[in-house]
């Protein structure tokens, strides 16, 4: 057995994307309430909300070694399935096998001293619901949501995840599109991270 045999051949972009594309469609034929996460364009996130959760994620140096094929896989539409509930995301990426990838993500709930801490913050300085959704807020609350000590953003302690992939790595290509897949889902349901 020659080099080039023990791994796969390089795919481009565009036959990752046709390969996910097909895998959807196969998917949707067996389960008509498929929930892709689809991104239109190069543009990842273009609201608060979800600019603000990939920035969280990229800032964390245990994450950098594999969130830039996480943000490819996301962008060729390979989270072919995102359930999101109360802390918990689930969902298949397609990678380079036939067969797509599950992916569990749990993120730890914030404990009531910091919880009750932020509303103390937020008190009398936020006017609205919609102002919150909007991500129109003073500029010195971003904080509540984006220090990485005291955010409400989680850390990487605070993330926990399986792949049904063979990487050994810490975190798996396919765990890092569905990070990314979140943030796309925060980018039109800001909803999602508060409830």
């Amino acid at each position: 057995m020659s080099y080039y045999d023990e791994y796969p051949r390089y795919e481009s972009a565009a036959e990752r994307k046709a390969k996910a594309n097909k895998s959807l469609e196969k998917l949707k034929k067996k389960n008509p309430d498929i929930e892709p996460a689809i991104i239109e364009g190069r543009t990842l996130a273009k609201n608060w909300w979800g600019k603000s959760w990939n920035k969280n994620l990229e800032s964390y140096a245990d994450y950098s070694n594999r969130i830039a094929r996480g943000k490819s896989y996301v962008q060729n539409n390979a989270v072919l399935d995102l359930k999101i509930s109360k802390g918990i995301a689930l969902a298949k990426v397609q990678g380079s096998r036939a067969k797509p990838y599950d992916v569990e993500i749990t993120i730890d709930a914030l404990d009531n001293k910091r919880w009750e801490q932020i509303v103390e913050l937020c008190n009398r300085r936020i006017d609205s619901l919609e102002q919150l959704i909007e991500g129109k807020f003073p500029k010195e609350l971003e904080i509540i949501f984006t220090d990485k000590k005291y955010g409400m953003f989680p850390s990487p302690q605070e993330i926990h995840f399986t792949c049904s992939c063979p990487d050994w790595a810490y975190m798996c290509k396919h765990v890092a599109a569905v990070l990314y897949g979140i943030g796309a889902r925060l980018d039109k349901d800001p909803m999602l991270f508060l409830s």
